[in-house]
């Protein structure tokens, strides 16, 4: 009989991000990407006209975080006034991020970890008098390497 699970693609509206020890609710996570640039070469005495491609450096997106704005809540700025001066002396900016897609009993499926993660840049949205809309806040993080754990 076939596995009713595997039936169908999983949805994205169920999780959750564990920043740095903290849990924190997201509207949306974006970046999660994969990269492998490419190596272009061509021997001079080949006697193919093309150039042969391979593999080279593994290259990662930045991650965004997006969430809605709380009155007196500036953990993300001053998650970022650390990184100000880019000095890790008596405190570590730089956090595993874990993100992690839920099922419907809210166990994780896909988990992310983002290693060394630290926000590089942090983005309000624009004030409108005329717009219904939440205020929402971004923070970029930049890291040194996505992997994907695989869940139990």
């Amino acid at each position: 009989m076939a596995d009713p699970t595997k039936q169908y693609p999983l949805p994205k509206f169920h999780f959750e991000v564990d920043w740095g020890g903290t849990r924190i609710g997201f509207t949306e996570v974006s970046g999660l990407e994969f990269e492998t640039e490419v190596i272009e070469y061509r021997e001079g005495s080949s006697v193919k006209y093309n150039k042969t491609k391979q593999p080279g450096l593994t290259k990662y997106s930045n991650i965004t975080l997006k969430r809605g704005t709380f009155l007196g809540d500036f953990d993300f700025y001053e998650s970022w006034k650390k990184t100000y001066f880019f000095q890790e002396q008596s405190q570590q900016f730089r956090r595993t991020v874990v993100i992690k897609l839920l099922n419907e009993q809210h166990q994780p499926i896909i988990t992310w970890v983002a290693a060394n993660a630290w926000p590089c840049k942090l983005k309000y949205a624009s004030l409108n008098s005329e717009a219904n809309e939440i205020l929402i806040e971004s923070l970029e993080l930049v890291h040194e390497g996505l992997t994907i754990v695989e869940a139990p």
